[in-house]
């Protein structure tokens, strides 16, 4: 997600009032979580025969992947993308199987790191900085797409994070089934969605215009009650996070992706994480090694949001919104344990982010080709011939 800053007059109140902005956080984490049970709810007045079109492309796990790379890139948040994807697996009619979601979320891991890769591209102007910001910012591109070339195969061949994560979100209702029967969040989400239902019932008396209007406010709210969360922890917490992310990048690997980790799952976005980097590299004030790790906490970071929407739904397929949920995290935290440890892997994506750098910097254009090319153009390209 861009790391915009608020308007002028209200950060100066957020920033003298910080309890006022705390309340403003608060408000729009409850629309984003009552946008998504409203999501649920508008996929199932739409029924199982429009979605079906859908629900047959997505069995392509490649066109999945490209899918969910696009929607990231579009949206700049993989946040929203794996929310609408959280969604609609628990949506009662079931649109989009766990199998079919997994492919989707690995897209979106990788849609996600275009934002930094477009922040480098400010630096053009001074070739030098340009190498060291551009590789600082596409180290993170790298990891993603060694974790999706290693992980993708992996899940294909075995279903390991589907099953897994389908075990341990059983596992987790069954833990406390029969404790909470009456929620006091759920209650408020349910309350809440219930007037984007009855403006849509006001608006037209087709139960199918209705679930599309539903759907489609549904997807505006969560776009805009992320961006204005984001942009609000940012404005509270913009000194603290600087201040610990400076921290992360003087100590060890571990605590180093510790940082990147809690600080985006409080920011509630990994953009504004990595992003901080890119000028310090390009700035030469840190190197790719100590971004690496700060990076990678990022990248787990970000699946928290995920698991926050899973908190949203309801119903029979609440389970399985959990569990593509823990899909995001797994995928994330297997990625990084399978390429981090050993140091003949780890320097790949590295060794990538450097040769990619000095060429982008020899021919400036090939830049802007590989963020136009690699995140919009050939997606789009791919999801049109597989129509």
């Amino acid at each position: 997600m861009q790391p915009l800053a608020t308007p002028r007059a209200l950060q100066k109140q957020i920033t003298a009032s910080p309890w006022f902005g705390a309340v403003l956080a608060f408000l729009a984490l409850y629309v984003f979580l009552v946008a998504v049970h409203g999501l649920g709810g508008g996929f199932k007045s739409l029924g199982g025969g429009l979605l079906e079109g859908f629900f047959r492309a997505t069995t392509n796990p490649f066109l999945g992947l490209i899918i969910g790379l696009l929607t990231t890139t579009i949206v700049q948040s993989s946040s929203v993308t794996t929310s609408l994807i959280v969604a609609m697996v628990a949506a009662p009619e079931n649109p989009l199987p766990i199998a079919n979601a997994v492919p989707m979320v690995m897209g979106a891991n990788i849609g996600t790191t275009v934002t930094n890769t477009i922040v480098s591209l400010a630096h053009m102007g001074r070739p030098d900085e340009f190498r060291r910001a551009f590789a600082v910012a596409t180290c993170h591109d790298f990891f993603n797409f060694f974790s999706v070339l290693i992980l993708l195969p992996l899940e294909l061949g075995t279903g390991y994070l589907q099953k897994s994560a389908t075990w341990i979100a059983s596992e987790l209702a069954g833990s406390v089934e029969g404790v909470h029967y009456h929620s006091p969040i759920k209650a408020a989400i349910k309350a809440g969605a219930k007037p984007l239902h009855a403006f849509a019932a006001f608006i037209s008396d087709s139960t199918h215009v209705q679930a599309i209007l539903t759907i489609t406010i549904c997807g505006v709210l969560i776009y805009a009650s992320l961006l204005t969360l984001v942009r609000l922890m940012r404005t509270l917490l913009r000194e603290k996070v600087e201040a610990a992310v400076s921290r992360a990048l003087d100590r060890n690997p571990v605590f180093a992706m510790l940082i990147g980790l809690v600080v985006t799952a409080i920011i509630q976005s990994s953009s504004i994480t990595t992003s901080l980097l890119v000028p310090l590299g390009g700035a030469g004030i840190i190197t790719l090694a100590q971004a690496f790790p700060v990076t990678i906490g990022a990248n787990i970071g970000t699946t928290v949001t995920a698991l926050l929407a899973s908190l949203a739904v309801t119903g029979e397929n609440a389970t399985a919104g959990v569990a593509i949920a823990l899909v995001h995290l797994l995928f994330n935290l297997s990625g990084t344990v399978l390429i981090y440890p050993a140091p003949q892997i780890r320097r790949l994506p590295l060794a990538a982010a450097r040769l990619l750098a000095e060429v982008a910097g020899r021919n400036r254009v090939l830049a802007l080709a590989y963020v136009g090319g690699l995140f919009y153009l050939l997606p789009m390209v791919l999801a049109a011939l597989n129509h």
